[in-house]
Parts: structure tokens; C-alpha cells; sequence
């Protein structure tokens, strides 16, 4: 009964913010930005850092290509891939991936007589707003991969200069379904068993996210990149014995050309 609550809730939460998303957006008297045959953004590469909330594992940490730019109908945004499809408000519908690392191996002594999590494959649809007020970005994503769950997020971007430097404050929600909860931090029966954990399905869960990102001009066409973010997990997956944080912290620094 409380995990049918729970999960209503959050469905009603989320369908809040991304309704008001819409509103705004369709408030708005710019039109969409119009699609051009040239690449214009940012390309390079970066440093990557995401905290595990996993018991016993400490954070990812790669070294990867970096992007944030569009060329004509396709789009790259850090870690979301797409296309623009047709034009929606005051931007498009697009067809989007993302690049996730929520995944994870039981290889370590505290996680053993667990199964391995598979990395995630978010397909969907979403779409990018951009107004006078900020920048919208909605998103539902389905795991084509193990979970098969649905990751439903909206998120909003500000930006701000003082002197050369750029600055894009964020603010978002992130929503899982029972099932994408339920795989990537529940604890099956046999796991228990195997594992000594204790049994743990959690419902829906409901994550807010607040961020910083910054632009720091190094001479044209250089530009230095960097992003912090952090996500405030709900009790639906700090109650698994799986989990040891209350919270998660991410971000990157990026050195890129900027393409006009």
C-alpha cells in the first residue's frame, strides 16, 4: 500500500514539473532555432567523475570525448545523443539516448552473492525548450537493456555572465519506475540468500537534482568546461541494503573548441 502511494505520488510530482515546463515554454514568443548544415558547439574531450551509491564502491572515473553541440537534425548534449525530429513549441521532438553509468559489478567481498547490474540503455523521446525564461529539457527514457524500466526526468538551466565567464545554474527532477528501481537496488529472494542482505523491492522513486555549470573562455576557439551536480535519493532507494549514500555528486571538466 505505501509503495502504491509512493509511486503515485512521484508519477504526480513529475507530471507537475513537466506540465509547467510546457506552460512556460508555450508562453514564449521565440520560435525554435533553425536547423543548419554546420556544426556549431562545442567539441573535445573531458574528465568524468560519478559517485557510486553502491555499498562498497567508491565512484567511476573515465576520460572521454566531450560534446555539446548540434549539426543540423543531430544533437549532442554531454551525455544525451539524438535527433531533432518535427519542431515542438520553441524547440523540437527528438528522438534521444543517453549515455548512462548507473550500472554495476558485484565484485567486491561486501557485494558478494549479488548479480551484476547491467549498464543501462535510456531510448526515448524528449525535447529541448528554449525561452526567454531559461532553457527546458524533458525526457522519458525506457532501459532497452536488462531492466526494461522507464527514467523520466525535466530539468531547467539558467545562465548568468560575470565578466568572461558564463555561468548556467540547474534545477531538476529525476523519476524511476518500480522496475528500474527495482533492478538496478533491489535485493531478490535468491540474492538474499546467497548474499545475506536482506530482501528489498523498492517502489518508484523521485530524485531532485541541482547543478552548476560554468564556461571559462581560454582564447578563441578554446573553452574550458566544468559541471558539478547533485542528486538527493528518496527513501525508496536509501532503504535498500544496497545502498550507503543519501546523496550523489557528479561532474566533469572539459576542454572543447567551440564551433560558430
Amino acid at each position: 500500500m505505501n509503495a502504491t502511494r509512493s509511486e503515485k505520488s512521484s508519477v504526480l510530482s513529475g507530471l507537475f514539473v513537466v506540465g509547467a515546463a510546457l506552460l512556460l515554454s508555450s508562453q514564449a514568443s521565440a520560435q525554435p532555432t533553425p536547423l543548419t548544415d554546420k556544426l556549431v558547439g562545442d567539441v573535445g574531450g573531458a574528465a568524468y567523475l560519478t559517485q557510486s551509491v553502491i555499498r562498497s564502491r567508491d565512484k567511476d572515473t573515465a576520460v572521454l570525448p566531450y560534446g555539446y553541440f548540434d549539426y543540423g537534425r543531430f544533437f549532442a548534449r554531454v551525455d544525451t545523443l539524438g535527433l531533432k525530429t518535427l519542431k515542438l513549441g520553441n524547440g523540437y521532438l527528438e528522438l534521444a539516448g543517453r549515455i548512462s553509468q548507473e550500472g554495476w559489478k558485484a565484485d567486491t567481498a561486501a557485494l558478494a552473492g549479488l548479480g551484476d547490474r547491467k549498464t543501462p540503455i535510456p531510448l526515448g523521446i524528449g525535447t529541448f525548450q528554449e525561452t526567454p525564461y531559461g532553457g527546458f529539457f524533458l525526457n522519458a527514457f525506457v532501459d532497452a537493456n536488462q531492466s526494461h524500466g522507464a527514467l523520466l526526468e525535466a530539468s531547467y538551466a539558467a545562465q548568468f555572465k560575470l565578466g568572461q565567464w558564463t555561468f548556467y545554474p540547474q534545477l531538476g527532477l529525476e523519476y524511476r519506475n518500480a522496475k528500474y528501481a527495482n533492478y538496478f537496488y533491489g535485493v531478490s529472494a535468491a540474492e538474499s540468500a546467497a548474499s545475506g542482505y536482506a530482501a528489498y523491492k523498492p517502489g518508484a522513486s523521485t530524485m531532485p537534482v541541482m547543478g552548476l555549470a560554468l564556461d571559462v573562455p581560454l582564447g578563441e576557439p578554446w573553452v574550458l568546461s566544468l559541471q558539478l551536480r547533485r542528486k538527493w535519493l528518496d527513501s525508496a532507494l536509501t532503504n535498500s541494503p544496497l545502498v550507503s549514500r543519501k546523496t550523489q555528486d557528479s561532474g566533469f571538466v572539459a576542454l572543447s573548441y567551440r564551433f560558430k
